[in-house]
């Protein structure tokens, strides 16, 4: 009986052994972050260090060396949070009330230049500041902000090994960029490589959610004369709404400010961001992997070029003007035609009352005609609280006027 037995037991555990482990999805990653478990993965909580721990888990199954702190994947950073919003975040190594963990993996490909791919993953937690959901405390699990561009961090990880050996990559979960870039503010002032060395810097933020229309917006183009040249030449599927600036409200901007070119990845604003129903469930997975397979495309581009020029841009940051009032609207900051689209509308407030509706342009507020974003916000910027004044939108190619109080 025990002769039959050892070989069968032999036999199945050459078939355990030899049995193909199963890929990790863009959905297991997000799944995982983006789970009521996690609630939020608000920078310093338990739930966040979760979350630091799967993703360092995940770097070593994928082979990367740690390039953290002391040969770790981790880079720790303690800091007090800001009283003034408009002042600088105190780091510190003493006494501090949160502390932020960057997780840090590096392929070593032995090259001269190393080139930097970078998505946050914290979020709002519960909600409180930065939160748009007015209804009480509630789980925000930012699958979209930002899961996604975690998720495809990882797949170009697993993508790039053996592949394009010209530069190394260090790739970068940053932590703290809900409460203002800390992560990656901390990073290059505390730089875990040569930043000389530093080729250029990808940021994936808020790429889970591609239109129908495959509309992708790419900021930094600006930030190296290269930029445009080589992503119209690398595009085959999507619309591009390129934007020069290499400062916005992502980890790229810290990047840009140590004069490294930059391109930062977006597929757009919608009614969930920074609410509750930021979910698994309504993310673009296909669409995920078509940005993925753009952005290895345009690494491979550049494997055999010599290290990008830098080239500073305008801030445009610097020319927004700064607003009295609000009309309570989404706008669809890729819409390319003629005036601002809606993107959504808030509850209770002045658009909705007015009777606006998603997808509806405003081409006109008050005297001023609306073209663009920025002339958008140049005409909301002149009203105070109290004022009234008439929109005219076009909907559905049919004009319409409505009165908008403030």
């Amino acid at each position: 009986m025990n002769k039959i037995i050892l070989p069968l037991f032999f036999v199945l555990f050459i078939a355990c052994k030899t049995e193909p482990k199963k890929a990790i999805t863009f959905h297991d990653d997000v799944a995982f972050l983006a789970s009521d478990s996690l609630e939020g993965r608000e920078t310093g909580t338990e739930n966040e260090k979760k979350a630091a721990e799967y993703l360092m888990n995940r770097m070593k199954s994928l082979d990367l060396n740690p390039k953290g702190d002391a040969d770790t994947f981790y880079q720790k950073f303690t800091f007090k949070p800001k009283k003034d919003p408009h002042g600088e975040v105190q780091y510190s190594t003493g006494d501090s009330t949160i502390t932020g963990t960057n997780v840090i993996g590096f392929l070593d490909n032995k090259a001269d230049k190393t080139i930097i791919i970078g998505a946050h993953y914290d979020h709002l937690g519960m909600g409180g500041e930065g939160s748009l959901y007015r209804e009480g405390k509630a789980i925000h699990n930012g699958a979209d902000d930002n899961a996604s561009g975690v998720a495809m961090l990882l797949k170009l990880a697993d993508t790039l090994k053996n592949i394009n050996t010209n530069n190394n990559y260090l790739f970068i979960a940053f932590s703290g960029e809900e409460m203002g870039l800390l992560g990656s503010n901390y990073f290059v002032k505390n730089p875990t490589i040569d930043l000389s060395k530093v080729n250029y810097m990808v940021n994936m933020d808020m790429v889970g959610r591609l239109r129908p229309d495959n509309t992708l917006s790419i900021s930094g183009t600006g930030t190296a004369p290269v930029w445009n040249q080589v992503l119209n030449t690398a595009n085959k599927d999507f619309k591009l709404v390129l934007q020069e600036s290499g400062v916005g409200p992502s980890d790229h901007t810290s990047f840009y400010l140590q004069d490294i070119p930059v391109l930062h990845f977006f597929t757009g604003q919608h009614e969930d961001y920074h609410k509750p129903s930021d979910d698994t469930e309504k993310l673009n997975y296909d669409g995920m992997k078509k940005i993925t397979d753009f952005i290895f495309t345009v690494i491979s581009d550049l494997d055999k070029s010599e290290k990008l020029a830098f080239r500073k841009t305008k801030n445009e940051s610097e020319e927004v003007p700064r607003f009295k009032v609000a009309l309570g609207v989404v706008p669809d900051y890729l819409f390319d035609g003629k005036g601002m689209r809606i993107d959504g509308v808030s509850e209770d407030k002045p658009a909705q009352k007015a009777g606006l509706q998603k997808g509806d342009i405003v081409v006109q507020l008050g005297d001023s005609i609306v073209v663009d974003m920025m002339s958008y916000m140049r005409a909301l910027s002149s009203f105070e609280e109290g004022n009234a004044t008439k929109v005219i939108v076009d909907r559905n190619g049919k004009k319409i006027e409505a009165t908008i109080s403030f």
